[in-house]
């Protein structure tokens, strides 16, 4: 799986490995082919509100975006597994480091949660009705629990 990700927020102290290991912990965990490709661009309060306002036409900044390209979805075990390109994620640090404290987060563990969301999104969930909601929040609770505990675990 390839993962590239882009820091051109002006947070030098976010962890891109560790944010790119997560991305293909997600990846494999929603089995999506070995060769599925996708990027994660950590972008400034400016380039955010731009996007949002272009692209979902909403005024201000948000905290994540996806932008899904080849239309991927989670894998089955009984199928043959389309390779392609997930999309792209554009994610805002700063936003997140305003909204962590009032989730009772830290800035890193509010990335990691929107890093998981945006890819949720990039494979067609949304959370607009109840059931979809709890659908996704449901699933991208499980991954986080299931990223902290393997990153637990003993080598």
């Amino acid at each position: 799986m390839t993962v590239d990700v882009l820091n051109e927020s002006g947070v030098d102290d976010v962890d891109i490995v560790e944010l790119t290991a997560l991305c293909r912990f997600v990846m494999r965990r929603m089995r999506l082919h070995p060769q599925t490709e996708m990027s994660l661009r950590l972008v400034d309060t400016e380039t955010i509100t731009t996007l949002n306002e272009r692209w979902m036409d909403k005024e201000g900044p948000t905290d994540v975006l996806s932008f899904p390209m080849d239309e991927l979805s989670p894998g089955k075990s009984d199928e043959d597994l389309p390779e392609g390109y997930l999309g792209d994620i554009a994610l805002c640090p700063q936003i997140a480091d305003q909204q962590a404290p009032g989730l009772g987060r830290t800035r890193d563990d509010e990335i990691r949660l929107l890093t998981v969301h945006g890819i949720l999104h990039l494979l067609g969930y949304d959370h607009a009705e109840p059931e979809e909601h709890a659908e996704m929040f449901g699933l991208q609770g499980q991954l986080l629990t299931e990223w902290a505990e393997q990153d637990k675990e003993p080598a």
